[in-house]
């Protein structure tokens, strides 16, 4: 029995970046081994066991062969005589092909350390094609390591696009979209992982609203870098900078969605959008089954994103109703990162990204002037319900036109 490092932790260790969790392959060694040591098994699918001090994963070196499209559809062998370089091969890219032994020496079999120095994602073997999961890792890779000037090998590139062709990516269960999409959203560059997919053509698969932006115009006085879909990317990169929270980022991906529907015919102008980019963000959240506070917070942003963009010029009336109509009052948090998606698209824009966004900071004091105003300080002798909520919303809008002279 011999157990190795392997992956991740390896990896990032070469690029000089944090490193996470250990996990560890075990060559030569049979389940029984393993419990008999006191391992705990958890993988379900996969050989896969908890170390009973450390709580590292342990997992038996193991080949794999498609037996059926999707996830799911593979013959797995993990017997004793699956050797280390097999187990290697059976992985996604060279990057995470490298395995360090107890004594802190590399194996690295497909030049994993050389496509690291070259910065290059670069597949395996051509097993890469028979799990459409590894599609979005390698977008989510670029993305993360896009900082480090890392670029998909066009080898590489060219797997994906055909494995898009073959429908391959249509075996995606919907859990693992949003698993890696998540993921990809936490990183410094999450406008790459976009771009990727998009390049290999599986965005048109994955996330059709969004690579239906792309080709759409808007005006260009408002939007100098035209394409509908540069400027999502363009949103992306901004929100990246402004906020590291995903949910903030998942609502600057999905807040212009209804673009992608406006008819030819009233090109560049795309009224009415905003009602349609809610309706569209409800058909991905239900088909990707997105946590429902994501949802929230994108469709507050996508039908509001417009009447933030105005907050100057709004009446404190006006203004009253934006926060009671995001449920501001009683979520002023989730109102807070709705300000950050809203700054992201102001800014995401050619030649704008460093321009103030006043707006927001206008918000922020109305919300704080109404907020100040409760039932308590008001006089409502006499009053029945409705005229009490007819006082107090007459209070906070008062309230707000004296905070914002």
């Amino acid at each position: 029995m011999k157990m190795y490092r392997v992956g991740g932790v390896i990896r990032d260790k070469l690029l000089g970046e944090p490193t996470g969790d250990t996990d560890w392959v075990v060559v030569g060694a049979t389940e029984q081994e393993l419990l008999q040591r006191g391992y705990r098994r958890v993988g379900k699918d996969f050989p896969v066991f908890l170390h009973p001090e450390t709580q590292d994963e342990y997992a038996l070196a193991r080949t794999e062969r498609k037996t059926a499209p999707g996830y799911h559809g593979f013959e797995i062998d993990a017997s004793p005589t699956v050797t280390l370089k097999q187990d290697l091969e059976r992985r996604d890219l060279t990057i995470n092909a490298i395995a360090e032994d107890t004594d802190g020496n590399l194996v690295d079999p497909f030049n994993g350390r050389s496509d690291i120095d070259k910065r290059l994602l670069r597949h395996v073997s051509s097993a890469f094609v028979e799990d459409p999961v590894r599609v979005l890792r390698v977008a989510r890779f670029a993305a993360r390591f896009a900082h480090l000037g890392f670029r998909v090998a066009d080898g590489t590139m060219e797997l994906m696009r055909e494995m898009v062709a073959s429908g391959e990516m249509d075996a995606l269960v919907p859990e693992r979209v949003w698993q890696e999409t998540r993921k990809a959203l936490l990183t410094s560059r999450p406008d790459v992982y976009i771009d990727v997919l998009r390049g290999c053509g599986a965005l048109r698969s994955v996330f059709p609203e969004l690579d239906a932006l792309f080709g759409v115009p808007q005006p260009e006085q408002w939007h100098p870098e035209i394409d509908t879909g540069v400027h999502m990317l363009l949103v992306m990169r901004m929100v990246a900078r402004l906020s590291e929270d995903p949910m903030v980022r998942f609502a600057a991906l999905t807040h212009d969605l209804g673009k992608g529907s406006t008819p030819q015919a009233e090109w560049p102008s795309h009224r009415g959008h905003e009602l349609r980019s809610a309706q569209l963000l409800e058909q991905l959240c239900d088909r990707l089954r997105v946590p429902n506070d994501y949802r929230d917070l994108a469709r507050i942003v996508a039908l509001h994103h417009g009447r933030c963009h105005r907050a100057l010029e709004m009446r404190p009336s006006k203004i009253l109703r934006l926060l009671e109509e995001t449920d501001a009052l009683r979520r002023p948090q989730r109102f807070h990162s709705f300000l950050l998606a809203c700054e992201a698209d102001a800014r995401g824009r050619t030649g704008l990204e460093d321009r103030t966004y006043e707006q927001a900071d206008r918000l922020r004091q109305a919300l704080d002037a109404a907020s100040g105003v409760s039932v308590a300080d008001l006089d409502i002798t006499g009053l029945d319900g409705a005229a009490i909520g007819a006082r107090l919303h007459q209070a906070r809008v008062g309230a707000i036109r004296e905070a914002l002279r």
